[in-house]
């Protein structure tokens, strides 16, 4: 059924973002729309443009005032580890007091202790927790959400986590769109003798069974010192592309490890972290699809350097920007506030940093039919109580979505 939404004070279509396949954008390319109107249907955007100029064929239409409401594309979370058990508020504070990484987990903090609690946790317990952030994440305005498994490490629990996220995407179809990324190459436990034996005894395995049974979208892994090399990462790509499933990649986050190349051999729909990452992972980026997803809530968190956004958007490639919500090192759910507050670091214009967490977010999941505002396109849309754009990331920490 088709519906006409009217008088939005501005529509953010993004639709010059959209043609420039959000690379090397001007302020301009929001290509904003004062006294807008929008006409879809459950499948896709038919007509956007100034109320005044709705098409005849449209004019008998009913429709629904937007005066004193903006219209943007829906907000999107690419990068989060949403489902986990427990609670590591004090380490926080801890931090704040001088410990280090090590006392913390000499304190039996870390995540160990998240592992603890979700392996411990049961699935309808796992469950119960997930659907309460999804429903907090959304009032943002957020339209879809990645979610990670990653805090079991067990064939049992990373199984369990995969199930509740599948869950989750069952529950909130038609309202949030869910993106279940299987993320068990998150670290090493030490009861195997090498990263390599954690791969072969329990990633494999469990990837295939949850392929077979049509549970995950993605393929996740850590690449980095200490935790997954390129010898398990190379193993683990060329295996999902035999099953046809995609991928990506946590890269260069403490190291320079050549991670963002990695990301492009492979064709990851993205590569992220990226703080470490010099010219040639830059330049292998701008010549590629694969996003480059930045988490500055997590440098926020943990008292680091932000990554050099301008480096990346300055050499051609396309940017994203998500919360990497988890339990840890950003226990922050909402992205648009981790956007707002980081763009003026990052060195982000307002195209720039709207398509963080709308086009280019969207396209870092492979949704290449999403992310702007425009005929074809599908309705992920979404809406907030203000007069101009200006207003929702300027306000930062007050909620204008409806």
């Amino acid at each position: 059924m088709l519906q006409c939404y009217t008088h939005f004070d501005q529509i953010l279509t993004l639709q010059d973002a959209f043609k420039k396949d959000g690379r090397n954008l001007l302020p301009r390319d929001i290509s904003l729309i004062k006294d807008g109107a929008i006409i879809f249907d459950e499948e896709k955007i038919h007509w956007v443009g100034e109320t005044k100029n709705i098409p005849l064929n449209y004019k008998d239409l009913s429709s629904q005032s937007f005066a004193g409401h903006v219209l943007t594309p829906g907000l999107v979370d690419s990068h989060t580890h949403l489902v986990f058990g427990g609670d590591r508020s004090r380490e926080y504070s801890m931090r704040l007091n001088g410990a280090t990484y090590e006392e913390i987990a000499n304190e039996g903090g870390g995540i160990l202790a998240t592992m603890e609690k979700t392996i411990t946790a049961t699935e309808e317990e796992l469950l119960e927790t997930a659907i309460l952030r999804v429903e907090q994440v959304y009032t943002y305005g957020v339209k879809t959400i990645e979610i990670k498994s990653g805090y079991g490490l067990t064939t049992e629990s990373e199984r369990k986590i995969s199930r509740v996220i599948h869950k989750l995407k069952n529950k909130y179809r038609g309202k949030v769109q869910i993106l279940n990324t299987f993320l068990a190459a998150h670290a090493v436990p030490g009861s195997f003798k090498s990263s390599s034996d954690y791969i072969d005894k329990i990633v494999i395995p469990l990837l295939e069974e949850l392929h077979e049974d049509k549970i995950i979208d993605f393929v996740d892994i850590f690449h980095e010192q200490g935790y997954f090399d390129e010898v398990d990462t190379e193993r683990l790509f060329t295996l999902c592309n035999q099953l046809g499933i995609p991928v990506k990649i946590h890269a260069d986050e403490f190291n320079d490890n050549k991670g963002a190349i990695m990301a492009v051999k492979h064709n990851a729909l993205s590569a992220d972290h990226l703080l470490c990452t010099t010219e040639d992972g830059i330049k292998a980026l701008s010549e590629s699809s694969t996003v480059a997803t930045l988490l500055p809530g997590t440098a926020f968190f943990l008292g680091k350097p932000l990554a050099n956004a301008r480096q990346f958007l300055d050499n051609n490639c396309k940017v994203a920007i998500a919360s990497d919500y988890n339990p840890g090192s950003c226990h922050c759910d909402n992205v648009l506030l981790i956007a707002s507050i980081s763009a003026k670091s990052l060195g982000l214009n307002i195209a720039e940093l709207w398509s963080a967490i709308t086009l280019n977010a969207s396209h870092a999941l492979g949704l290449k039919d999403q992310g702007a505002l425009r005929a074809g396109l599908k309705p992920h849309m979404s809406i907030f109580k203000c007069n101009s754009i200006d207003q929702i990331t300027y306000s930062w920490g007050k909620n204008l979505a409806i």
